[in-house]
Formats: structure tokens, C-alpha cells, sequence
């Protein structure tokens, strides 16, 4: 299949002429081909536009189906910015990012209806659209209002809007606080030479199980939908249904977080099930041991992809491609390696105090220079010249070094981030939610390995005198209504006193080390 550039709403335009029979989305029992996409994409594009003028934000509460693919694509036609919304946050944090992104319409399925009617308690003039049905008559259900409304496409989101903002996607800052990082058509391109490296035909079926929340989610469906592909959606993680659905529905390509390939390698009949459809599984988000990496490999042997990259640098940066994995020899050391830069992408490592590149080998701060780097972040000016050097290279915060090949080897990271299942948690959001409870005098959050989720959340806690003294899980249960889930500790430790610097700098690589 001849793979050709191109943005995503022109994709779904030529494949809806050309192959308007092929299967687009797939989700349970329900196929939506692509001249259907295309015209169930106008038309909701001409119900967002009733509602909303261009460049508004519209919001969406929902799991990996096919209307989170179809709300993306209807908002680049229409002009509109997408804002996905993580539906693991807490209510309080949901409602936070729906003011930031001053919402006007949020389209919401029925699970999460409780948080969106939260958020248009506290946001006067947010619209409602049920996915599902609606038992409420203020309240459009998503397939009435589609159908309300003409298939005429609103023709934006090509190439002469490369420098249109069409998502905002929220990710945590060091100090917690949600900033939406801007992408543009022109950062979400993909071009020829990037389709054919995956590997894509007309026979293609994607199976995407990331949140649509996430860039790597979002990212793959875009990928798979530009080349024609089939994407397979997954709403609910479960291992052996994944396994399943790789081995029954004829899928061809996975992108999958470590974490879910540390699970599926480890049921018990995966040695059973049949992988020979299976051409490429993209792996990224966290760091992978190469124990897991060779184990996967020998599990579903097919071609392997790694990719490292970030929100802000619109997705991948760099990545490790099928040939260079290698599961023994010398060549088995590029395993612990994320790969070499993209095409059109440079990688500097700045020394860390002076912003000087150092020399290959060195450690410093990994530093990017792409047409994939966001704009910046909305509304947020200061934040925005903090994420870009004087050199104009995008600071990922990420600690790392590049050998005499050219190959990216990430170390310890220069922020705190904790990156947990693929998920990102920001240490000081946690250490504020636990300051909270009348025992605690101080809390310091540090990663530990975990041979699950790559990282696990572990809390350090001083207690205050002459309180109870609570149990590590009522500790962690102070937690759940407060933040997200994935954000909980998973470990609580007491100890009389944080290790601290001269300065009262919490030592938080003494902590890592002592409980590990």
C-alpha cells in the first residue's frame, strides 16, 4: 500500500473515496468503514459548529471507542480544539481542567456523567452531550444530535491550517498544577517515510488500548487512521482480552505501555494463543527492562518498535526500530537504549547548570528541536519560555546521553516525575494530598521500581507527636477521594526524619535508595 503524508482530516477525506468499504473503527460488535467515518465526522463536526464558534474547546469524557476517534477528527474539520479529558482524575481535578480550558461543550459518556455535571455546576454556559443515551431532554443524546445535522464537510484541517491548533491535552506540571500543551496539525503530521516504517498494508488491523487521553493513545489512532488502517478499540484493559483479541481479530499492530506486556506475558496460556498475524508492537510511555523486552519478543515474535518522547514534544522523539533489536549478541546492549532521533528531529544534552551541549557519553538534559514541539501551553506565557532554551531546543526535563552511534540512553530523570503504568505523577501533588491529614507533619513521594508498573508511588512520612499513629493503608485511603488512583501510593513509610541537604533540601535519591 502507498503511503502518503497527509493530515489526519485529509486521510480520513481520500480513504473515504478511495476505500470507502474498509473498516476504519472497530469496537465490540459495531464497524464503522471509512465513508461512514467521513460522513458521521461531518456531521458531528456541523453540531460542534452549531454550538460552539471555531477555535472553542470541546471536551470529552470517554474511553477508548469509536466516538473519542470521531470527536478528533470532527473538531480538526471544523476548526475546533479537542480537549480530552483523563477520566481517572477526582472530580475536583476533572472540574479544575474544565475551567482552564474554559469548555463550551463536553461530550460525555454515561459513566462519567457525574463528573461532567460537576464541572457545569461551577461553568455556566457548558453544554452537555451524552454518548449513550439521555434521559434528560436538556441533554442531546450523541447519535440524535448527529443525525440532527447535515453531512456537508466543513473542509478545515488540511494542510493550509498546519499552524491551527486542533488538540490541548493536559498533563501535570512539577508542581501538579494541569497545563494544556497545544498541538498543531502540522505537530501531529505524519509523512510518508514515518507510515511505511510501521510496516502498514490494506490488511492492517491496529489494536489501540491506551486512553485517549494520553498522546501515545491519540497518537496511534492517528497514526493507523492516516494509513488506512483498521483501528480495534479496546474501552476496557483486561489481559486476556487483549490477548484475545490479538490472536482472534486478526491483529496486525499493538502499541502497548511495559506494564501491559509485563501482564500479558505473564498469563498462563499466552504460549497457546496464535501472534502469527502479528506484524509490530510499538512499546513506549515508560522504561522497559530488557528482560521484559526479550521475554515479548519471544512471546509474540514479531517486530518490536520502542519509542521515547513526550506531550510537549508531540509524541516521539526518538525511536528504536525492528532491526535494531537484537535479543543476544553485542548488538542485544541497544535494548537498554531508546533509539536514534526521527526524521527531523534533533536531540542536544545540555550540561544541566551551563545549557552547553557536553559531549557524547556525557549526562545532561536531554533537549529537542522538532516541528512536533507544541507551540506551548495554553494560557500560560511563563510556563511556555521556561519549556524552550535560548537556542529555541524544548527542555524535556528528562535526564539521558547519547553514545558515538547516535543512540538516546535515558538515566535518571531531572524532574521528580514519577512515570507509573504509563501513567505520569508529579511528586509534589501527592506530598500535598497527604500534608493533609491531621497525622502527617511532612511527606516526601519517590519512585521505587516495581517490576509491574516500572515505578511505583512510595510514600515517606513524619508523623506529627502525640497524634494516632494511622496504618500505611489508612494512609493511602486518605488519598483515594483526593486524587486520581494511579496517583495513590502504593507504599507508606514512617521514619522519625527526611534526609535533608545544607540548604533543607529534601535528599529524595537517599530515600529512592533506602527503599528499594
Amino acid at each position: 500500500m502507498g503511503l502518503t503524508g497527509l493530515h489526519l482530516p485529509d486521510a480520513i477525506r481520500v480513504h473515504a473515496r478511495e476505500r470507502g468499504t474498509s473498516a476504519a473503527l472497530v469496537c465490540s460488535d459495531r464497524t464503522i468503514h471509512y465513508a461512514d467515518l467521513h460522513t458521521r465526522t461531518n456531521r458531528l463536526a456541523r453540531a460542534l459548529l452549531s454550538a460552539a464558534p471555531a477555535g472553542s474547546r470541546i471536551g470529552f469524557l470517554a474511553r477508548t471507542r469509536t466516538e473519542a476517534a470521531e470527536i478528533m477528527t470532527a473538531t480538526a474539520k471544523a476548526g475546533l480544539v479537542a480537549v480530552p479529558l483523563n477520566w481517572r482524575l477526582a472530580v475536583p481535578e476533572l472540574t479544575a481542567v474544565a475551567h482552564d480550558a474554559e469548555l463550551r461543550i463536553l461530550l460525555v459518556e454515561p459513566e462519567f456523567r457525574a463528573a461532567a455535571d460537576a464541572a457545569c455546576a461551577s461553568l455556566p454556559g457548558l453544554r452537555l452531550v451524552v454518548i449513550g443515551t439521555s434521559h434528560d431532554p436538556d441533554v442531546p443524546a450523541y447519535e440524535d444530535w448527529l443525525a440532527a445535522h447535515p453531512d456537508d464537510d466543513p473542509g478545515r484541517g488540511g494542510a493550509a491550517d498546519a499552524d491551527e491548533v486542533f488538540l490541548q491535552i493536559y498533563t501535570s506540571g512539577t508542581t501538579g498544577t494541569p497545563k494544556g500543551v497545544l498541538l498543531t496539525h502540522g505537530n501531529f503530521f505524519a509523512d510518508g517515510t514515518e507510515l511505511e516504517e510501521y510496516l502498514w498494508d490494506a490488511e492492517s488491523v491496529a489494536l489501540n488500548a491506551l486512553p485517549m487521553f494520553h498522546i501515545g493513545g491519540l497518537g496511534w489512532l492517528r497514526v493507523a487512521l492516516t494509513a488506512g488502517a483498521a483501528s480495534l478499540m479496546v474501552p476496557d484493559f483486561m489481559p486476556e482480552a487483549v490477548a484475545e483479541a490479538i490472536d482472534r481479530a486478526g491483529v496486525t499492530h499493538a502499541f502497548l505501555v511495559p506494564s501491559v506486556l509485563h501482564l500479558l506475558t505473564g498469563l498462563p496460556d499466552i504460549d497457546r494463543r496464535d501472534f502469527s498475524r502479528l506484524r509490530l508492537i510499538t512499546y513506549g510511555s515508560a522504561p522497559i527492562t530488557p528482560a521484559l523486552l526479550r521475554r515479548s519478543m519471544t512471546v509474540f515474535g514479531c517486530h518490536f518498535m520502542g519509542k521515547y518522547g513526550l506531550t510537549e514534544g508531540g509524541g516521539t522523539v526518538t525511536q528504536l526500530p525492528p532491526h535494531d533489536h537484537a535479543s543476544d549478541g553485542p548488538a542485544m546492549r541497544l535494548l537498554t537504549s531508546v533509539g536514534k532521533p526521527r526524521r527531523g528531529v534533533d536531540v542536544v544534552i545540555a550540561d544541566v547548570v551551563t545549557g552547553r551541549p557536553v559531549p557524547a557519553g556525557t549526562p545532561g538534559e536531554i533537549r529537542v528541536r522538532s516541528r512536533h514541539n507544541t507551540p506551548g501551553y495554553w494560557k500560560r506565557p511563563a510556563e511556555t519560555a521556561e519549556l524552550y532554551d535560548a537556542d529555541g531546543l524544548l527542555r524535556t526535563g528528562d535526564g539521558g546521553y547519547l553514545d558515538e552511534d547516535g543512540y538516546l540512553y535515558l538515566t535518571d530523570r531531572i524532574k521528580d516525575m514519577i512515570v507509573s503504568g504509563g501513567e505520569n505523577v508529579y511528586p509534589a501533588e501527592v506530598e500535598a494530598v497527604l500534608a493533609e491529614h491531621p497525622a502527617v507533619a511532612e511527606a516526601a513521594v519517590v519512585a521505587v521500581p516495581d517490576p509491574v508498573w516500572g515505578e511505583a508511588v512510595t510514600a515517606v512520612v513524619v508523623l506529627r507527636h502525640g497524634v494516632a499513629r494511622p496504618t500505611e493503608q489508612e494512609l493511602i485511603d486518605f488519598t483515594r477521594p483526593r486524587i486520581a488512583s494511579y496517583k495513590k501510593p502504593r507504599h507508606v513509610h514512617v521514619v522519625e526524619a527526611l534526609p535533608r541537604n545544607p540548604g533543607g533540601k529534601v535528599l529524595k535519591r537517599e530515600l529512592r535508595t533506602a527503599f528499594m
